[in-house]
């Protein structure tokens, strides 16, 4: 008897707090899935403006802001000041040529959905560019979160479809998606797109896929995403049917976004008189590592290769990490964390993969241009360990102050923009 009152007196401080965590589970189970994101996104905005806030207290004098910006200076740095030029006066009709004839850097580098969204947002509210610009961001940024969540609740456990969204909310590069940057909106619509893609709306895409193709560079990715999908359902319709209405609405809606995927180089030659406009205004970017080079199609990678590596180590070890990095991709590919997420997100990550492999030359911005394979991030949401999880998430914020070090505070000449 002593002893049960003994264990009765030991256990009785503890009902409270058993009863105030009951309580707080049961309440957590009945907030709605929407809510559970925003609270997710809101923390990562607290801990991510807190680190941008940091290092801007520390920032010098740069191109772009005297030392120690406010935030909104400090947020629309680096491309930031492009896209406000294009909102102020547009695209330039005769391209700048330096004196060896070739085209340099440019504003038709930069699709114009973003630039105008943010100057329609300020002739409404009366917002300067910087304020203006990331509300813009910000907006879109919270949109991709809780599409995010709906593209994972249709491959994963509700638990680890909002964990995979707090992955992609403390991801390294999250702070970009509330900078000056078009990112957070392209992000937001191409989740849209994968999200009606796997909910098989094809014809909601043509609206989408339109914006999207002039938010950021993707038409073509996500052409051959639709149409290894038109394939897949042609293949597997005698246990998936695919009717025919379906299949020609599906092949219009890719042959539409290969369209789309010139329809900015087209714009730019129609608006300079030069065919190669937009390819050479994009080549002149990377003149700094490699001088002024036609554009071959899968050279890049191997290009960038030589140059980060450098000749003296032989001219097969550049080629050779790059042969290495997509066998391991594509071996990543068929894992089964990966396999889990489904074939329609599968399809996306491997066609983006291959466009990257194809015109883009690895620098500096090459993880900003990985944002695009965010739904990877499912993969790694699956187990449940609390350590496990704990340990990914303090990671991406370490990970997110070595980023905004390395690639977002400018350090005298910096030649590495984000």
């Amino acid at each position: 008897m002593a002893q049960r009152q003994l264990a009765a007196t030991a256990a009785g401080p503890r009902s409270p707090v058993r009863a105030a965590l009951t309580a707080v589970r049961v309440r957590y189970r009945l907030t709605p899935w929407w809510a559970r994101v925003v609270a997710v996104f809101v923390l990562s905005r607290l801990v991510t403006t807190s680190l941008v806030l940091i290092l801007a207290s520390v920032q010098g004098p740069n191109p772009w802001t005297g030392a120690s910006p406010d935030y909104f200076s400090f947020a629309s740095m680096w491309d930031g000041r492009w896209y406000e030029i294009i909102a102020s006066w547009g695209y330039p009709s005769e391209l700048p040529v330096d004196a060896e004839g070739h085209i340099g850097e440019n504003a038709w580098a930069f699709m114009p959905v973003y630039p105008l969204l943010v100057k329609m947002l300020m002739n409404v509210s009366g917002l300067p560019w910087a304020p203006a610009a990331v509300f813009i961001s910000v907006a879109a940024a919270l949109g991709t979160a809780l599409l995010f969540y709906r593209i994972m609740i249709r491959v994963l456990d509700a638990g680890s479809a909002l964990f995979a969204v707090a992955l992609f909310c403390f991801a390294p590069l999250s702070p970009l998606m509330q900078f000056a940057y078009a990112e957070s909106l392209y992000l937001f619509l191409l989740a849209l797109a994968l999200l009606l893609l796997m909910e098989r709306r094809y014809a909601l895409l043509f609206p989408v896929i339109a914006v999207m193709a002039v938010t950021r560079p993707s038409g073509l990715a996500f052409a051959l995403a639709l149409g290894l999908h038109v394939l897949h359902r042609w293949f597997t319709r005698s246990r998936d049917p695919f009717p025919v209405r379906e299949l020609v609405v599906a092949a219009s809606v890719a042959l539409f976004s290969a369209v789309m995927g010139v329809a900015w180089l087209l714009a730019a030659a129609v608006a300079t008189g030069d065919l190669m406009a937009y390819t050479d205004t994009e080549l002149a970017w990377r003149s700094a590592y490699i001088g002024h080079q036609e554009l071959l199609p899968f050279t890049p990678w191997f290009q960038s290769a030589l140059w980060w590596i450098g000749p003296e180590h032989g001219p097969w070890l550049g080629p050779l990490v790059v042969i290495l990095l997509v066998g391991g991709f594509t071996a990543l590919m068929f894992t089964p964390a990966v396999r889990r997420l489904g074939v329609d997100l599968r399809l996306w990550i491997a066609s983006y993969a291959l466009y990257l492999l194809a015109v883009f030359f690895p620098q500096s911005s090459t993880f900003r241009l990985l944002m695009p394979l965010f739904p990877l991030l499912g993969a790694l949401a699956v187990p449940r360990s609390r350590v496990y999880r704990a340990s990914l998430l303090i990671v991406g914020v370490v990970l997110q102050w070595g980023w905004l070090l390395i690639g977002w505070g400018v350090d005298g000449r910096d030649w590495t923009p984000p």
